[in-house]
């Protein structure tokens, strides 16, 4: 995978070692270096970047001000001297904060938390737009569809997914790895050892959803996800 990426820095010294460290990283790709908001916003609009890396304390439109104006899908990795930005980065969903003088390191690190990101996002699309993924299985790769998986259960090292005719395939996976890849919010981890496929279903007893005599739990832990899905979903 290629990520097409984009400086934006006023210090000409900080720019010029990010534009160092983006050329020795195969997978990412430099569309420009700017030095303001306000420059790069034109450019941008043309020749939009998937990930930034954007200097915060900046003249005119500083790096906050310009992310929470961004399009959802560009994600930002902020850069900055000054430590007591760190929260009001994250508020606006960054990717990461590298502090200045910054590590090769650490940029590393940074940009490989992005490329995980845009990793799994692109198989989040994929299995959205396909309907269907392969797991192994008994040593086979067997396609699931999505639309007859009911819901699955996590078993230590291992998956069991239930599907509607019945079927039940159990696979060499990681629980989280699965629930970052499925598309959401149609499926939601309702537990630790659950993920409910959510449009398949019929009734919730006791905040627990029921499907034939299974009863699958909602922990504290995901009930806010449960609740916020059917307040949107429900007639009052």
């Amino acid at each position: 995978m290629t990520i097409n990426c984009a400086i934006i820095d006023d210090e000409p010294l900080a720019a010029g070692l990010l534009k160092s460290y983006v050329k020795r990283t195969p997978y990412l790709n430099l569309l420009g270096t700017y030095g303001s908001a306000l420059e790069a916003m034109k450019e941008l609009r043309e020749h939009p970047a998937q990930l930034l890396f954007l200097d915060i304390q900046m003249p005119e439109l500083s790096g906050i001000e310009f992310a929470k104006i961004l399009p959802a899908e560009t994600r930002v990795i902020f850069t900055t001297a000054f430590k007591q930005y760190a929260i009001e980065g994250y508020k606006v969903n960054a990717l990461d904060y590298l502090m200045k003088p910054i590590s090769y390191e650490d940029f590393l690190a940074s940009a490989n938390k992005a490329l995980d990101w845009f990793t799994v996002s692109q198989k989040q699309q994929t299995y959205a737009e396909d309907r269907f993924m392969f797991v192994k299985s008994d040593y086979k790769l067997i396609r699931v569809p999505l639309d007859d998986i009911l819901y699955i259960e996590g078993l230590k090292d291992y998956v069991r997914i239930y599907m509607e005719d019945g079927q039940k395939i159990m696979s060499l996976m990681n629980m989280k790895r699965l629930e970052d890849y499925l598309p959401r919010p149609e499926f939601l981890r309702t537990h630790r050892s659950y993920i409910v496929h959510m449009t398949k279903t019929k009734a919730i007893d006791r905040f627990r959803f029921v499907f034939g005599d299974q009863y699958i739990p909602i922990s504290d832990s995901y009930k806010d996800d449960v609740q916020r899905y059917f307040e949107l979903h429900t007639l009052v």
